[in-house]
């Protein structure tokens, strides 16, 4: 070294400087004994490297980046599938309540630290935006926005309700973008491929897709074919293919095993009979009422209107069924039983003798100066001295019993559909931190999550099944820590004590979540006939005795098929029991499988 310079080989120098504030650096370091030789600082260190670790692909990454969820058996198992066997695109199909946002929130985690999916749109009801965006920053750390102006669209995590979305410019934009994930809620409102819903999914450019909904299949198997193409194109063929190998007719499947196969590679189902999930109990107390004379003065006058224009329009089922609704709404409320008879004069000409008959009803209608259903609900809620959530079939039974609750020194919100998202969530808001009961038509019934809540009355009973369950879902879910209390109303001497009786002790639904019953209704629901098969019985019996045992015979035809399916049958047994369900459902009397 000369002059601070180096040799190099025999011609060349090269220069070396020192950098004195870092030799100072240096120096003070050594003196304190510099931070690689502190034990805090390494253990740290070394747990930093440890956890940037993956010790396999298969392993859930999003799991290390969780802090305010505890997912359950299943819902991982949900997440795994979906991640490596479906490639992100899947049918989340679970039983209401077992979480199936939970494995959408899991899903999605993990593409995006996996740096898989930067941009991602969820599709979902209206009054469930704020619900979705809460649940996603709140359990998983993913910052989702609520949709509100144009601009939002360019967030990378957008929830949205599939109305607004399918409008003008927001169509536009998003058919536009390239979105890495879709997720949509509710999914089960695609079934049809005519809609525009649906045709504003298929143009959609999608790379992952995850449909959401508790039936899959409601009342014909072309909704599902529909769904799954919606999904993945040509996982089932051509819908005549699909046709060929799988239906009998539209409800009736054949080839089931082949069938569950095919599903099984884009649906996941978990049922809540089945793994470690353990809920709340469930208790059940049923509440005769009688009416007043007045009430039952205006029933049986109904009753007989109904009877009378059955016999005079028998063929016309259609509009007999429709004339049925009549007695529902004497059960529920004189200002129900009353709109419903008002429009339907409104749709008659003037002179009209059925004119007649309906104003002699709204004469009655006038004499009925009490609800017995109303008086005693109260009794109840405030017996309760809890939250309560009170189902109405009935826009107008639902405005009534605001009033009257709010009369009585009750605080009471409504939910219905009509009302747009931001009041939803007010309404829901409102019930959370200041009401203390919740009047819900049956747009409260799907979609909602109300654990805070373990009291629920059904003011009026849906004769479907499935529409009960959704309803008791809402509270009876994961996450409910108290048993949940249902109170079901129901008139003595009405059609409402017999549907009761059909649900609760033939069906026993209530407590055992529908069991085998629910893989049928979902699978080859015929709402219509259900109903029609019951308001069959109603018109054509003589006596409540007839009508009594009609429907006990129905009930005992759905226990036998219930029991059965938890034999092992063969696939010709399975279709046998099958169609003979679908005879029960068409016609309303004993069938034996």
């Amino acid at each position: 070294m000369n002059n601070g310079y180096s040799p190099l080989g025999t011609d060349s120098l090269v220069p070396i400087r020192f950098d004195k504030s870092w030799m100072e650096s240096f120096q003070s370091r050594i003196e304190r004994n510099g931070p690689w030789d502190d034990w805090t600082c390494f253990q740290l260190a070394y747990e930093a490297e440890q956890a940037k670790q993956i010790h396999s692909f298969d392993e859930l990454q999003c799991l290390n980046h969780l802090t305010n969820v505890e997912p359950l058996p299943h819902q991982l198992d949900t997440a795994r599938k979906v991640l490596h066997e479906m490639r992100g695109r899947a049918i989340l199909a679970d039983e209401v309540g077992l979480g199936k946002t939970i494995e959408a929130g899991l899903v999605l985690k993990e593409y995006m630290i996996r740096g898989l999916v930067k941009k991602v749109l969820i599709l979902v009801p209206a009054s469930l935006v704020l619900q979705w965006v809460r649940e996603l920053n709140h359990k998983f750390g993913i910052p989702a926005i609520a949709q509100k102006k144009e601009y939002h669209w360019s967030s990378p995590v957008v929830v949205a309700s599939m109305d607004t979305a399918k409008r003008e410019p927001h169509r536009t934009y998003l058919l536009n973008q390239d979105i890495d994930m879709l997720i949509i809620d509710e999914a089960h409102k695609l079934k049809n491929k005519k809609t525009t819903n649906y045709q504003f999914i298929v143009q959609m450019r999608k790379k992952y897709c995850m449909l959401l909904t508790a039936t899959p299949v409601q009342n014909d198997m072309n909704e599902l074919y529909n769904l799954i193409t919606l999904l993945k194109p040509g996982q089932l063929g051509g819908q005549g293919e699909f046709s060929a190998n799988y239906m009998l007719d539209k409800r009736v499947p054949k080839n089931e095993d082949n069938l569950q196969q095919t599903l099984s590679k884009v649906m996941i189902r978990n049922r809540r009979g089945e793994g470690s999930v353990q809920f709340t109990k469930r208790i059940v107390k049923n509440v005769p009422l009688v009416l007043s004379p007045d009430e039952q003065a205006l029933y049986d006058g109904v009753t007989q209107f109904i009877r009378e224009q059955y016999q005079e329009n028998g063929q016309d089922f259609g509009s007999m069924f429709s004339m049925i609704t009549l007695q529902r709404e004497v059960c529920s409320s004189r200002d129900a039983v009353f709109v419903t008879l008002v429009n339907l004069a409104k749709k008659l000409s003037e002179d009209s003798p059925i004119r007649e008959r309906i104003w002699d009803l709204i004469d009655l209608i006038k004499k009925v100066t009490s609800n017995t259903k109303a008086e005693t609900a109260m009794e109840l809620i405030r017996g309760m001295n809890d939250k309560v959530i009170v189902f109405t079939e009935y826009r107008a039974t639902q405005e009534y019993l605001l009033q009257y609750f709010h009369k009585h020194g009750l605080m009471a919100v409504p939910y219905r559909g009509g009302m747009n998202r931001g009041k939803k969530d007010w309404m829901m808001d409102l019930f959370r931190g200041r009401a203390q009961v919740m009047i819900a038509t049956e747009a409260g019934g799907e979609g909602i999550n109300l654990q805070f809540c373990h009291h629920m009355i059904n003011f009026d009973l849906p004769w479907n099944p499935m529409r009960v369950e959704q309803r008791i879902g809402r509270v009876h879910r994961l996450g409910q820590s108290q048993d949940v209390k249902i109170y079901n109303l129901s008139t003595r001497g009405t059609i409402e004590e017999h549907i009761l009786n059909l649900l609760h002790e033939k069906i026993n639904m209530f407590e055992s979540v529908i069991g085998r019953l629910d893989m049928i209704l979902e699978r080859l629901e015929q709402q219509d006939n259900w109903e029609q098969s019951i308001s069959r019985i109603l018109l054509e019996a003589k006596t409540d005795e007839e009508i009594r045992q009609q429907v006990d015979s129905l009930g005992r035809s759905i226990n036998s098929i219930k029991d059965e399916l938890h034999t092992n049958l063969s696939p010709n047994e399975k279709e046998a029991t099958i169609q003979s369900f679908l005879k029960i459902y068409s016609h309303g009397s004993e069938v034996q499988p």
